[in-house]
């Protein structure tokens, strides 16, 4: 099992959704939000740190084979190029929450600051604390005591 796989599969668990498809779509719409509150600089240095050092193993499932960082990165080449341009967006958590539930495709039943915390949880594992410091500084009001309490 690849890092990847084992953070997808603590998101499916901790968010209560179905598979790690899901878990990583719904990881790539939190990370892009996450990235639209910070600096080009510091979601740079994330995405550094979240890079996996080992080699991914093959898997006998038909599993997304990607690092951490990868879930980090815009997957459309054109918002990702905005957003390294732009400043920095300033909206608060129940933007960022009604963000994540309009964008992500929650399955029903599912609370987006549920999935939000498992994110959130798996991803701090991933980083140093300095690194865990510097994003709760970006983060708005209750975003932010979610990021500490995870």
């Amino acid at each position: 099992m690849t890092d990847n796989t084992a953070f997808l599969e603590k998101v499916k668990n901790q968010g209560h959704l179905e598979d790690i498809y899901d878990a990583r779509d719904v990881t790539e719409v939190v990370y892009r939000t996450m990235r639209d509150l910070m600096s080009t600089e510091a979601a740079d240095r994330v995405g550094n740190e979240l890079r996996d050092k080992k080699e991914a193993v093959p898997s006998p499932k038909e599993v997304p084979q990607k690092e951490v960082a990868d879930l980090w990165k815009d997957t459309n080449p054109i918002v990702g190029f905005l957003s390294r341009v732009r400043p920095p967006l300033n909206f608060d958590g129940d933007t960022f929450l009604f963000r994540i539930s309009q964008e992500a495709s929650l399955p029903k039943g599912v609370a987006a600051e549920t999935v939000v915390q498992a994110i959130f949880s798996a991803t701090k594992e991933q980083l140093s604390p300095e690194r865990v410091e510097e994003i709760a500084t970006f983060l708005p009001d209750k975003i932010r005591q979610m990021w500490k309490r995870a």
